[in-house]
């Protein structure tokens, strides 16, 4: 079992049941601890719990997995709208991105069972596959494929994403970073 810590969505889809995902710098054995308690990463894609004091965990890397899911939905970056300290409180504060109307209702409530603040109720990485596998073998294929007609309308009508699709902070940061220093202002 290898702990990722800090996800950044590079996603490669070679067939429909098999994902690959890039910018894993700084993953490890999930029994190997960090000797430190230095935070790094993205602050939209670290869970609430890690800039509390926890340390990263494979619960930690479900919540990341649920920000890249709402990332495939919208096309969007998580919090890009916000500058860093703002999307930090939010996170804090428990708020999550906005989905869409064109989500499937399958898939976005696997998204937030992702996100639960209580990370011993987030699924389990095994969970999430199996899920993604049923939703392929069975019925479940019909939400993805109605959400794609509704997507394709809302492209139409020039409204394909969240409010701020495209609008971007210029203090929003998508690169790995040390976070102790600026997180040690919220605690």
């Amino acid at each position: 079992m290898i702990l990722i810590c800090d996800f950044i969505l590079d996603f490669r889809i070679h067939h429909i049941t098999q994902w690959q995902i890039g910018g894993l710098g700084l993953s490890r054995p999930a029994n190997s601890t960090i000797s430190n308690n230095e935070i790094y990463g993205v602050i939209s894609y670290i869970a609430p719990e890690i800039f509390k004091g926890s340390p990263f965990s494979k619960e930690s890397d479900v919540c990341c997995m649920g920000m890249i899911m709402w990332e495939l939905t919208t096309g969007c970056r998580p919090f890009s709208n916000f500058e860093p300290d703002s999307s930090l409180c939010k996170i804090l504060d428990g708020e999550r991105p906005e989905i869409t109307e064109d989500t499937p209702e399958c898939y976005a409530n696997l998204m937030k069972s992702c996100w639960d603040p209580d990370p011993r109720k987030r699924p389990s990485i095994t969970e999430i596959r199996m899920v993604y596998v049923d939703w392929i073998k069975h019925s479940e294929i019909k939400q993805f494929q109605q959400a794609e007609l509704k997507r394709i309308k809302l492209i139409k009508s020039k409204k394909p994403g969240p409010e701020f699709t495209g609008k971007y902070h210029s203090g929003a940061i998508y690169t790995s970073r040390p976070l102790n220093p600026f997180v040690s202002e919220f605690k």
